[in-house]
């Protein structure tokens, strides 16, 4: 996860506002949308309880499937044998891929055979399902067989086989091209927009849909475990993002545009509510990569509608919406997306004189942070650093991290700021003098904590903070905790380390497999602390004594 995570959690132990102690907070966290589906009617008149009714998949028939897949996943990556493996079992589900895909079972079963597809088999199943698009898109395991055949656009669409497999069928009749099944899509979800945008799971073939329309997958999508039904993914920060672009026909451009007409059509909407605004998060994104001007258009509309409605006390329309749970997400993308200039004009009309009160609240520090992420000029860089500056130590305590790792980042990229940002750093980690506090600077920032809390526990009790007990495998598996681990063992003494070490022993093979484990088990030495201890432990301590001397020295 990124590091604006909003996954909920308990805040340490802090202190007042400018007061002498304190122990950074975690990231605030804002409560999930909720992801009950509301009940839509259906245009034929045919209720989903009715049409699900006659679709059931017999245990016979699951048990063939699960063998199929068994076997499948045992024959050999490529070859002949696979491909007409493939083709058959899916052959099978076109006689009732509806009862399949609807089944929970099933649904993970075809989303997997669906992976190692042909070009043909595939569009069959599509074929198959098209009858009741509607009903598979808007249910809860429907929907992900249809991601999953989308998301099969970047390994299929134009590949070799193509013409072949596209030939007329003289058994079965003319067979829908790949690119007529996804413009067929299209163009039923552009006529029910709102429907599909507002449903709990429908709202994930358009999301999915615009990625594949504009021929960018985004990371989002790639990394989703298979049948996940959150929309709430671990987010990375911006320059974490790595789209997976490929080639689409012309045709799937235009009707992208087609799809953002829909939004302009109805832009309160999808501003104000909670699962129709996922969508045009999405549309941004590719928007901006694709079709940069129809999304500085977007752009313009969502600022120009937010900026009409009713103002806050302070004078700023844009405030409310700021801490608003939905529109302030959708704003966090606006701000991603917007032009250096629109951006420069949208901070001095909004944001400029507020930043401290939007660092401070528990929503509005989160698009802060976007704005942030997307300074590349030193002009807009200079005024937020100067009025941020004075109250990092109180940002910390208050639980908003991300806002001071945001700011720090900024500095980085644009080149401006650095050397004050370091100092105001030590300041706010009451590491700045004595000079020697400068050493133990590392866990600190690592952990959170101002030098009085960490060292307090580390080297008085000859313990490591309580909160991170029980976690050390979790953060040494994890791509950022293992960081934080790292930077933790730096400051540890003899006796933090021995729990440490002992903690992550008990499940040393699980780090030793893990590819970011097994670094930090070679940092700690692992190998040499379970098999001879004695070794270990005069290792570690000279490590100590060598730190304890270099600070005596800087003491001095």
């Amino acid at each position: 996860m990124g590091l604006d995570s909003r996954s909920p959690h308990k805040t340490g132990r802090r202190f007042p506002d400018g007061g002498k102690r304190w122990r950074g907070a975690k990231e605030s966290s804002r409560p999930p949308p909720s992801r009950e589906p509301q009940p839509l009617p259906r245009p034929d008149g045919r209720s989903e309880p009715a049409l699900a009714a006659h679709v059931h998949l017999s245990p016979e028939a699951l048990g063939y499937f699960r063998r199929a897949l068994s076997a499948l996943k045992e024959a050999p990556e490529t070859g002949e044998e696979r491909e007409l493996m493939v083709q058959n079992v899916l052959k099978e589900v076109e006689t009732q891929a509806l009862a399949v895909a609807t089944n929970r079972s099933g649904s993970e079963m075809l989303q997997e055979l669906l992976e190692f597809s042909s070009l043909k088999p595939l569009c069959r199943v599509w074929a198959a399902l098209r009858p009741s698009l509607r009903f598979v898109a808007c249910h809860r395991c429907g929907i992900h067989v249809l991601q999953s055949a989308l998301l099969q656009l970047p390994r299929l669409l134009g590949s070799p086989a193509v013409e072949e497999e596209e030939e007329e069928d003289g058994n079965d009749g003319p067979l829908e091209t790949l690119e007529e099944l996804v413009l067929g899509l299209a163009a039923e979800v552009c006529d029910d927009f709102l429907f599909y945008c507002g449903d709990t799971y429908g709202s994930f073939v358009v999301r999915t849909l615009l990625q594949v329309l504009g021929g960018t997958l985004l990371e989002s999508e790639r990394t989703r475990p298979r049948g996940s039904q959150s929309s709430e993914v671990g987010r990375a920060p911006a320059w974490e993002y790595k789209p997976a672009d490929f080639e689409v026909p012309e045709a799937f451009l235009n009707r992208l545009q087609d799809l953002t007409s829909c939004f302009l059509k109805d832009i309160a909407v999808f501003i104000t509510d909670k699962i129709s605004s996922f969508c045009l998060q999405v549309a941004l994104q590719i928007l901006h990569l694709k079709l940069p001007q129809l999304c500085a258009h977007l752009c313009s509309a969502v600022i120009d509608y937010l900026s009409t409605r009713n103002s806050s006390a302070d004078g700023s329309p844009l405030l409310l919406f700021l801490q608003d749970q939905t529109s302030s997400r959708l704003l966090e993308q606006v701000l991603l997306v917007l032009e250096p200039t629109r951006l420069q004009n949208l901070f001095k009309d909004h944001f400029q004189g507020r930043l401290q009160t939007l660092a401070a609240h528990p929503i509005a520090n989160f698009p802060l942070q976007r704005l942030l992420d997307s300074i590349t000029t030193p002009d807009l860089l200079s005024p937020v650093f100067e009025e941020l500056s004075s109250a990092l130590e109180a940002v910390l305590a208050q639980g908003h991290p991300g806002v001071v790792v945001a700011l720090v980042g900024a500095c980085r990229r644009v080149g401006a700021h650095q050397a004050q940002v370091l100092q105001l750093l030590f300041k706010a980690f009451h590491c700045a003098e004595p000079l020697s506090r400068h050493v133990a600077c590392v866990p600190l920032f690592a952990t959170l904590m101002a030098y009085e809390v960490y060292y307090g526990l580390v080297e008085e009790e000859e313990a490591v903070p309580a909160e991170h007990q029980g976690q050390y495998v979790a953060l040494a598996c994890s791509r950022h905790g293992s960081r934080v681990l790292d930077a933790i063992w730096s400051g540890a003494t003899l006796g933090a380390r021995k729990e440490i070490a002992a903690e992550l022993g008990e499940r040393n093979q699980e780090l030793i497999r893990d590819p970011f484990g097994h670094h930090v088990a070679r940092n700690v030495a692992l190998t040499t602390f379970l098999k001879r201890r004695e070794a270990w432990e005069q290792q570690q301590g000279a490590v100590a004594k060598r730190r304890r001397v270099l600070n005596s020295v800087l003491e001095d």
